[in-house]
């Protein structure tokens, strides 16, 4: 009976170490290629004046604090989450409230980043703005093609 219960917490903390890598692939600092390809429409296809450089740095380094602070959190609750897993052998109620940690970052990352994008966006011009409209489009539904 004790070695079924080690190989059960073994295999519990095995879930929860392959969800934490998942979850970790999705909140990386390794950027995406649809969001390196919109930084570069941003900065290489807009046709920027020194002055929207200026502002697009500005809310860029804002933004890249505030979103490593976010994944900080995110990789915490994936600790909180392989604890409650570890300690609940099961899908109990600490795991329930870890879960709706998780999903209430990941929504609080979601919109901080469109904050961020119509952040940007005020800084265009008409013109520059379509462009950049076109490039939000494309990113946000590459994988869906």
């Amino acid at each position: 009976m004790p070695s079924r219960r080690l190989l059960l917490v073994g295999l519990i903390a095995f879930a929860a170490a392959i969800a934490g890598v998942f979850v970790g692939r999705i909140v990386s600092d390794t950027p995406k290629a649809s969001e390196t390809e919109l930084h570069a429409v941003l900065h290489g296809q807009l046709d920027l004046t020194p002055e929207q450089e200026t502002k697009l740095e500005r809310i860029e380094a804002d933004f890249v604090g505030r979103r490593q602070a976010l994944e900080l959190e995110m990789r915490a609750a994936n600790i909180r989450l392989a604890q409650a897993i570890e300690a609940e052998h099961g899908y109990g109620p600490r795991v329930t409230e870890a879960i709706d940690e998780t999903h209430e970052l990941m929504g609080t990352l979601q919109k901080e980043t469109l904050q961020h994008l119509f952040a940007m966006r005020g800084v265009l011009n008409p013109n520059q703005a379509e462009m950049f409209d076109k490039s939000v489009v494309k990113a946000l539904t590459a994988d869906a093609r």
